[in-house]
Formats: C-alpha cells, sequence, structure tokens
C-alpha cells in the first residue's frame, strides 16, 4: 500500500476511543515523570509492561510509546527551573535554559521549548513517514568502523562544546571516557576499575551520574546562599510570550536540531541523549556569537530539544523495521511487541498495517495532546521557583535519591550521586564544564566496542576506517572540525594580542 492508504488505515486505528484514551494517559503519565527529575521513562515503562497483558496490543503500544515521547517534553522543565536533568537528553537544557530562568525569563525558555519540542516530533513524524524505508536501508549499511567513527566526531564535537577553555573541554571528554572505562569489559568478562566494589562491576549508573554533575552539585553550591525563589514576577501569556528576536534566533536551530535528531534517532545505537548535545555543539559552531551560549542563548534551549523529540520519534524506525532496538526504552518497547505476539521487522508494515500506521498517525495525535496540555501548565511549573530554597533543596534531593533508586533498585547508587555530586560542585568551582564529560561517559564505551569490533574484523587492519566510504566522510569531518577550531582559536588569540597592544 502507498503512504496515503496507509495513514487512512493509521486514523481509522489510533481514532478509536480506547486508543485515544491510553494515548492521553501515556503523554500525560509521561509528562509527569518527565517532569520529576530522574524517574525517567525507562522506569515507569518498565512499570506499566505488565499492564499491557490486559490492553489491545495497538492500545498498549501507543500508551508506551507516549511515555516515551512525553517524558521529552516534561524533561527539560527541571532542567530550566532547577538546574536538574529530567532525563539525560534534556542534561543539555541546563546549560542555557537555567541561565535564563535566573535573569527572570523562565516562562520564556519553557514555552519555546514546548514550541521546539513540538516541531521536532511533528517534523520528526513527516520523515518518519516519508523515508523510512530509506533510512532503515542507510541504517543496514552501518557497521562498528562507521559507528567508531561517528562515535569520535562526538567526542571531537563535546570538546567544543565548553564555554571556557578548549583544554578544559578536553579534559571533561577524557574524564567521561575514563568513568565509562569502568565495569565489566563486553568482550572478556573481566571487571575493569570496579576496585574490589562488586556494585561497580556494571558499570556507573548514567541517571546518578547526570543527577550528580547537575543536581546535586547546584544544591551544594546553593545551600548556604540565603536566596528565595528567583521568579517574583506573575507568570501569564504576556511574560511567557517570546520577543520576536527569540523567535528569529529559534527558527533555523530548530530546523537543524530536527535534521540531526532524525538522523540519529534512526541510527540504531544513538538515540536522543546523543542527538541532543551534537545539536548543541553544532549551533554553537555555526553560531556568530557562541559567547553566548551558557549564559542564556535561547537558541541553546530550542536546538537540542528540537532534536531530542524529533529523536525520540524516529527511534522508532530501527525498532519496527529491522527489530534492532536503538536503547534501553526501545528494547522495553520491542519487549512489549513480542508479549503481544507481534515480530517486529521488515515485514510488519504489510503484515500488521493497523498497528504500524496507527502507532504512526498517534504520534501526531499525541504531540497534539502534548502541546495543549504543556502551554496552559507552565505556570505552574514557573510557580517553583518561588518555594524558599530551604524548602526546596531538601525536596530535591528527596526526587534524585528516589529516581536513582528506581533505575536499579540499589542503595548503592544513592550514595554514588553524591560522591558525583562532590565532584560536580569541585568542577563548577574550577570552571569546568558538566555536558563533555557526559557525552564522553554516553559515547565511550560504544566507541570502545566498535573499534575493537571493527579490527577483529579486519584482522588488525586499520585502514578500515579509511576504506569504508561513509567511515572516511565522518573521520574527514572530524579532521575539519579540528582544523576549524584551530584555526577560530588563533584568530581570538590574534586578535587579544591585537587589543591588548592598542591598550598599551
Amino acid at each position: 500500500m502507498d503512504i496515503s492508504d496507509g495513514l487512512l488505515i493509521g486514523l481509522q486505528s489510533a481514532m478509536q476511543p480506547t486508543t485515544l484514551l491510553y494515548c492521553f494517559f501515556g503523554v500525560f503519565l509521561g509528562t509527569l515523570i518527565g517532569v520529576l527529575p530522574g524517574i525517567g521513562a525507562l522506569a515507569t515503562i518498565s512499570l506499566l509492561l505488565p499492564i499491557t497483558y490486559h490492553i489491545p496490543p495497538t492500545a498498549a503500544i501507543v500508551m508506551l510509546a507516549g511515555v516515551y515521547y512525553g517524558a521529552q517534553y516534561g524533561g527539560s522543565t527541571a532542567s530550566i527551573l532547577l538546574n536538574l536533568p529530567g532525563t539525560p537528553s534534556s542534561a543539555v537544557a541546563c546549560l542555557d535554559g537555567y541561565p535564563m530562568a535566573k535573569k527572570g525569563r523562565a516562562g520564556v525558555a519553557l514555552f519555546m521549548t514546548t514550541i521546539a519540542s513540538f516541531v521536532g516530533s511533528m517534523l520528526g513524524i513527516a520523515m518518519l513517514v516519508a523515508f523510512a524505508p530509506g533510512i532503515a536501508e542507510l541504517g543496514l549499511k552501518f557497521g562498528p568502523a562507521e559507528y567508531f567513527s561517528m562515535m569520535l566526531l562526538g567526542l571531537v564535537a563535546a570538546s567544543t562544546m565548553a564555554s571556557g577553555s578548549p583544554l578544559k573541554g578536553l579534559a571533561m571528554v577524557i574524564l567521561g571516557l575514563l568513568l565509562g572505562t569502568v565495569g565489566t569489559d563486553v568482550n572478556s568478562g573481566q571487571a575493569r576499575f570496579d576496585f574490589g566494589v562488586p556494585e561497580l562491576m556494571d558499570g556507573i549508573n548514567l541517571v546518578a551520574l547526570a543527577m550528580g554533575v547537575f543536581g546535586i552539585s547546584e544544591v551544594i553550591s546553593g545551600i548556604n546562599q540565603k536566596r528565595e525563589g528567583e521568579v517574583k514576577e506573575k507568570i501569564n501569556m504576556r511574560t511567557m510570550t517570546p520577543t520576536k528576536d527569540d523567535v528569529k534566533r529559534s527558527i533555523f536551530p530548530m530546523l537543524r536540531g530536527t535534521g540531526i535528531g532524525s538522523f540519529f534517532g534512526a541510527l540504531p545505537g544513538t538515540g536522543a541523549s546523543i542527538a541532543s548535545f551534537m545539536s548543541y555543539a553544532v549551533e554553537k559552531k555555526v553560531s556568530k556569537t557562541p559567547e553566548r551560549f551558557g549564559h542564556g542563548a535561547i537558541e541553546g534551549v530550542t536546538a537540542p530539544e528540537a532534536a531530542n523529540n524529533a529523536a525520540s520519534q524516529t527511534a522508532f524506525v530501527p525498532t519496527l523495521s529491522l527489530g534492532i532496538p536503538g536503547d534501553a526504552v526501545m528494547a522495553l518497547m520491542l519487549g512489549a511487541l513480542i508479549i503481544h505476539g507481534i515480530q517486529p521487522g521488515p515485514l510488519l508494515m504489510t503484515q500488521q498495517p493497523e498497528l504500524f500506521w496507527g502507532l504512526i498517525v498517534s504520534f501526531g495525535i499525541g504531540n497534539i495532546m502534548l502541546m495543549i496540555l504543556n502551554l496552559p501548565l507552565i505556570g505552574i511549573w514557573v510557580a517553583i521557583l518561588r518555594i524558599p530554597y530551604n524548602v526546596l533543596y531538601p525536596a530535591i534531593l528527596v526526587f534524585i535519591s528516589l529516581g536513582v533508586y528506581s533505575v536499579n533498585n540499589n542503595t548503592f547508587d544513592v550514595f554514588m550521586v553524591a560522591g558525583i555530586g562532590v565532584l560536580g560542585y569541585a568542577m563548577a568551582v574550577f570552571k569546568f564544564e558538566a555536558a563533555p564529560l557526559l557525552l564522553g561517559f554516553v559515547l565511550g564505551p560504544l566507541m570502545e566496542e566498535n573499534l575493537r569490533r571493527s579490527l577483529l574484523l579486519s584482522r588488525g587492519d586499520m585502514m578500515t576506517f579509511i576504506e569504508r566510504p561513509i567511515s572516511a566522510g565522518f573521520l574527514a569531518f572530524c579532521a575539519a572540525l579540528l582544523i576549524w577550531s584551530a584555526i577560530a582559536t588563533l584568530r581570538e588569540t590574534l586578535r587579544a594580542r591585537e587589543r591588548k597592544a592598542d591598550f598599551a
């Protein structure tokens, strides 16, 4: 069948009252757990899986998918208001969203993230419908060499994300790589850098790392400061309305973020977190005023939000069309399909058209629900900032502890997040950025695994990374980025010398 016939079948399936009800429940619950720091879609979908036994397959998958992309909407709320990422992919929103909130522009930041999330999601859905077969075919061409080169590009980009010294950004990337090596080696099964602690054999918890460097460090840095909530003015539609400059600065970043998110979301093993970090790095590179980033740049919020929401839609491409989950959440979605006797793969579109196209159409319906749901609630979220900090800080610590504990049901993770929080505070004192650390931690293990796999397949021949065209293209992009950064640094140094000479 062609796309129009498929969309018609999907509309009939998605507009069933039962499916609509579960779609609304999913997106509402997703937004709620996205706002609550540290809980995340993974734990929520895990808890909801037993319920799906008693729900029709289409309604069950629509509900779980709604939790997933609804969490992307809500995840930026805590990042902007409290410097506390609700989900790992929304950690980037802390970098410019929180400075906007401290300047009294929390309403504008939340309004624009809602718009960016909607734009990214809807364009991501359009790309999912139009390019799903082609994207799936491109994904099949990615081998270990291509993945390694792509991860290397991500790390090179990460070293340029820090708003301060490039050397400090590089140091944070290396620290992230080192933290990513903790745990059991995939190939040999040997424990690495666990220092005799059994709980470290599974590695450092990503949620604990994100919550520690962003959340706990913020609590420590502000605990001795006598201050009330940041927002004093009444939040209404007038105070939430962005300026013309905000809109102008956001249009192209949202479009670029959507493109980046759609691409990385469709590749197995990447996901929304990598897409949002890459989008931020790209925006900082193409900006004529990169010094604004980290101090409340609106495009530093809207571009990553569009990217992670677009990625959350196109992440279903490899899961549905190839049966390859892109991340842990997609693995749970795959399990939910199998529970209902549905086998994901290239034949799913023809064998289960009601489910496949019903899910696609439900994405659009769910995002419209989220748009209507989120905008009126912005005032409620911003009101959190009016809570005195001596009340708010203990509540933040409770949410962090519950969220981290709920991932593995392990009290060791609670102590781990406390230790990481102290490290995050020390990083903040010495002006080290947390974002490159987080990206190095996420990409490092994946890059190592694909490097070793590539060398095994090529029998140790390093030329395999050059001989494969896609891999060579990524490496060429890495080289161009490094040259561009070196030239920009040299140019800035010369300008500084000229200014110093003029002043003298």
